[in-house]
């Protein structure tokens, strides 16, 4: 738990009173049983009403007492656990946005879920049941003890035999549940991954009638889970049995020899039965002490789940930057004999010795089969991900010179798969420009033709998306993706496929605007259709992530195999289509 201290210090004051007022509770549960053996001892052994009275009188104070310091020990242990550990879930997010790519795929995104969600709240629980157990139940451990001492010493041995005995078997419950509690939220990680998949997935699901096979993979994932769960809390389920036996195994052989005392003259019956109560809270105070530690063991291995995102070393950053304070001011880009793989170095080369130049306000297509590597090749140029070999430069600076932030500001894309947040239009739109106006915006919705559709819903820019945009077509989400990259004015401006959803029509317009509305900008177009990219200034044809073709239309139709064999295949498609 190192380096957890500054989570707790904004709220000292709340983990320092909880306890302290749990104190308060257990000095008043220690005196109580005495009150009580005096009451018997003196008060109804003697037929002394007053005496009775006036001591039941100060029970009831004691009594008031302790609600009062329960309630405001629950209430400041509360608070410190939940502010502990929204900070920490605070800061956990904050570290998942810095990841990269790759931090991501190697976690997954159901076990960064799992993490925030269901770890933080282990952590949580078990906090707030340190903070109201940790002193109290050693608090009324020693009390019940020396009281019970107090009252009769030789009888008080029968405790110093249980006692090892519960924590040796304490401690063996313990070392059994820890590694299975860590087997078990391995477990809800992969459930969690399945379900969120399904969810996000469902509508191809039920497009191709797979309820029934997302079905039994869920089934499997939660019978895993159910028997993993089943397996760590049959350990907790032996506490009970194991800690209730010795509590009424204690019990029966201290009123066995208490009795016999009593017979002899030795022993007081209001004094028995204070002693039966002590040894009841001393025990009670082990078994809690016992749960404690068995969600500790819990907590623990979240603990370690949670340690693992907050230390693991990101993948991409800009912490040796040299030119954190350059601004993307031109757009001009340059590839220089780039090779990329994902994963670790040495792996599969999706990119071989790059090399072309876009200079500011070009258009440049991408062209090339599917796995050629185009969408890779722009996705190294905002840095989200790092070339293996080579230099990808921006404005004539190695983009790993730049600040993320200056660099991906300017920088806009449009990715492959178009994606839309809850809320409204507008509020979607504003991701480009938070502070554009009513007039920037449908000035650029237009530049991107999604103003003509956007007006004709009932709430015009003002319509809910609805979560990912489901309430609009393939075509309408892709114009209003674009329109948000536009209303960015980016120096740099990436579309990965982005019109394949739109008719022809629709995106020569979309072109046509690029070279009114972003003169200055280079823009850098992926696309399937040749008829997308025959326009632009150089198109780069890609195959197995190497450039096998690069210069005008015209020029590769004439000179690069590969693109006439797209050009003409296509053109004998559309024709047959025609036909």
């Amino acid at each position: 738990m190192r380096g957890y201290g500054k989570y707790a210090k904004p709220y000292l004051s709340a983990f320092i009173i909880g306890p302290c007022l749990m104190i308060t509770e257990v000095l008043g549960e220690v005196m109580l049983p005495k009150m009580m053996s005096l009451i018997i001892n003196n008060g109804v052994a003697s037929h002394d009403q007053g005496y009775i009275l006036r001591m039941g009188l100060w029970m009831v104070c004691v009594a008031f007492a302790m609600a009062a310091s329960g309630i405001g020990g629950a209430y400041f242990s509360a608070k410190a656990s939940i502010c502990f550990t929204s900070d920490l879930r605070k800061d956990l997010f904050a570290r998942v946005q810095q990841f990269s790519f790759q931090n991501i795929d190697d976690f997954s995104t159901g076990s960064l879920v799992t993490r925030l969600t269901n770890d933080i709240q282990q952590v949580q629980m078990v906090m707030m049941m340190v903070l109201r157990i940790a002193l109290r139940a050693p608090g009324m451990l020693i009390g019940a003890l020396i009281m019970a001492f107090i009252i009769n010493s030789r009888l008080a041995l029968v405790i110093l035999v249980v006692v090892p005995v519960l924590a040796l078997a304490i401690a063996a419950i313990m070392a059994t549940a820890y590694p299975r509690f860590g087997v078990m939220q391995a477990k809800l990680d992969k459930m969690n991954s399945g379900i969120q998949e399904a969810l996000i997935n469902v509508r191809v699901i039920k497009s191709f009638v797979r309820e029934d096979f997302e079905k039994d993979r869920f089934r499997r994932n939660n019978e895993d889970l159910q028997e993993n769960s089943l397996r760590a809390m049959k350990v907790v389920i032996l506490t009970m049995p194991v800690m209730m036996l010795a509590m009424n195994a204690t019990t029966l052989a201290v009123v066995w020899y208490g009795g016999n005392m009593i017979i002899g003259g030795a022993m007081q019956v209001g004094d028995l039965t204070a002693f039966t109560t002590y040894i009841v809270q001393i025990l009670m105070s082990l078994m809690m002490l016992s749960m404690v530690f068995l969600q500790s063991a819990r907590a623990m291995a979240s603990v370690k789940r949670i340690n693992e995102v907050m230390h693991t070393e990101i993948g991409l950053t800009d912490r040796d930057a040299k030119q954190k304070g350059k601004q993307v001011t031109e757009g001009r880009v340059e590839f220089r004999d780039v090779s990329f793989s994902y994963g670790k170095k040495g792996g599969d080369q999706v990119l071989e010795h790059i090399s072309f130049t876009a200079e500011p306000g070009q258009v440049i297509g991408i062209i090339g089969a599917t796995g050629s590597g185009k969408t890779s090749l722009v996705q190294l140029i905002p840095r989200l991900y790092d070339v293996s070999g080579g230099q990808v430069l921006v404005d004539g600076v190695d983009v790993r010179e730049y600040s993320l932030k200056n660099l991906r500001d300017g920088v806009g894309m449009v990715l492959q798969k178009n994606v839309l947040f809850s809320g409204t239009i507008e509020e979607n739109l504003r991701w480009g420009d938070e502070g554009a106006t009513q007039e920037e915006i449908r000035r650029f919705a237009d530049a991107a033709q999604a103003d003509g559709f956007v007006t004709s819903f009932a709430h015009g820019y003002d319509t809910d998306m609805g979560q990912g945009g489901v309430n609009v077509s393939g075509g309408q989400k892709q114009r209003l993706c674009i329109a948000r990259a536009l209303l960015k004015q980016p120096k740099i401006l990436i579309l990965d496929d982005s019109t394949s959803a739109v008719d022809t029509a629709t995106e020569a317009k979309i072109r046509d605007c690029f070279r009114t509305t972003l003169e200055h900008t280079t823009k850098i177009l992926i696309a399937q259709r040749i008829g997308s990219v025959e326009e632009a200034d150089k198109i780069l044809v890609l195959d197995e992530g190497r450039i096998v073709g690069m210069g005008s239309h015209d020029e590769l139709l004439a000179s690069c195999k590969a693109y006439q064999e797209i050009y003409y295949s296509q053109r004998d498609r559309e024709g047959e289509v025609g036909a």
